[in-house]
């Protein structure tokens, strides 16, 4: 009987002395879909193991030489992600808890049809195949938490580089001045990769992207009951972050309550959930952006001075990508790559543009380019038409 397809390619190791079992059952399991190699002895099964990654071995406990037992030993050792099935004799439960002590997923007590035997196998390819989403996972997340490099070789962006050297060992708030689209979470990334927080949490959230009772209990997390709504008691950012970094994205947003929630926060080290009276201690730095400009807000009665000046004590101001024209061919160089070109024009149209939007602008204008260009040259056509017109 031919079952499911397997979820992923199973590379399948069978070792056992028996002709009589090791011939049908390479043949059985190659039906089934599996990369079957077969091996007599345990001497064969170590030779194929040096040369070829397996994930799942069946190993026969009874064997002329090396046992099946010791075979286990050394194929976990060589290999402690192979998953191995031990089959033994009936009734033979030493062997079996010895086998799983030295590292057997699992056993099967002779006499067993290839059916019982393929339900167990089955059962670790599912587990295989969870562990490779898993990895999978992790280097996505991996990725993207890494920090994107600065490109630009220009006075604005050396000067950036150079203060992110210097403020990134201190556990002191930074705040990250800039307008829309210049790069303001690339910098908190790089300042939170070079501090000595780097394998701590790093905790993003953007104020404008949410109302201010969302946001509220985003920062601080609530307690089962604390409103309509809260079934369950849910930790917020501060305590995500502990330990960590917080950045807040667009932090002239904040409106006044929330300012003075997070101004003590930043002067006590303490916060309550919503609905509780219980002080919680966290140790986060913050980082804060805004592309506002927070001595007005704070003349203007908009933002605590307090606050400000609680944030303010290191400070990074992001030059706009107009004031800095000379690093566009790199920036362009860097998200085209090397087997894109531009087109007669486009060089100049780009020194050309103000681009109000900055790096964020000019990243969407060459995405747009490329799925619009023939032969993987961007033409003056291709771009969006704010960026034609300038």
């Amino acid at each position: 009987m031919v079952l499911a397809p397997l979820p992923e390619p199973i590379d399948l190791l069978l070792v056992d002395d028996e002709p009589d079992f090791l011939e049908p059952a390479c043949r059985f399991f190659q039906r089934q879909g599996y990369r079957v190699v077969a091996a007599a002895n345990a001497e064969q099964a170590i030779s194929v193991q040096s040369s070829q990654h397996f994930h799942v071995a069946i190993i026969d406990q009874n064997m002329p030489g090396m046992n099946g037992l010791d075979l286990l030993t050394r194929l976990h050792r060589d290999d402690p992600e192979l998953k191995i099935i031990m089959l033994t004799g009936g009734g033979s439960i030493g062997s079996a808890v010895e086998a799983m002590k030295r590292g057997a997923i699992d056993y099967l007590s002779k006499p067993f049809g290839l059916d019982d035997l393929d339900t167990l196998v089955r059962r670790l390819a599912r587990a295989v195949s969870l562990e490779r989403e898993n990895i999978h996972l992790k280097r996505q997340l991996a990725d993207q938490n890494r920090p994107k490099p600065l490109i630009g070789n220009s006075a604005g962006i050396q000067e950036v580089k150079r203060l992110i050297g210097r403020i990134a060992p201190s556990d002191k708030p930074v705040l990250i001045l800039g307008e829309s689209g210049t790069g303001k979470e690339l910098v908190a990334r790089a300042i939170h990769a070079q501090s000595e927080l780097a394998d701590r949490p790093l905790v993003v959230i953007n104020c404008a992207a949410l109302p201010e009772s969302l946001l509220e209990s985003e920062l601080f997390g609530y307690e089962k009951g604390a409103f309509t709504g809260a079934v369950d008691a849910k930790p917020g950012l501060f305590e995500i972050a502990d330990g960590g970094t917080l950045f807040i994205d667009e932090f002239g947003e904040l409106a006044g309550g929330l300012q003075a929630k997070l101004l003590r926060v930043l002067e006590d080290g303490s916060m309550r959930r919503i609905g509780s009276t219980k002080e919680r201690k966290v140790k986060v730095r913050l980082i804060a952006a805004t592309n506002r400009d927070l001595n007005q807000e704070v003349s203007a009665g908009r933002f605590r001075e307090d606050l400000y000046y609680r944030v303010n004590v290191l400070s990074i101001s992001i030059p706009p990508l107009r004031e800095r024209l000379e690093d566009i061919p790199l920036l362009v160089h860097h998200w085209l790559g090397e087997d894109w070109k531009l087109g007669k024009g486009v060089a100049e149209l780009f020194q050309s543009c103000r681009w109000p939007g900055n790096v964020r602008q000019l990243v969407n204008a060459l995405e747009r380019a490329k799925i619009l260009s023939d032969n993987k040259c961007i033409e003056v056509e291709n771009l969006p038409a704010e960026v034609r017109d300038t």
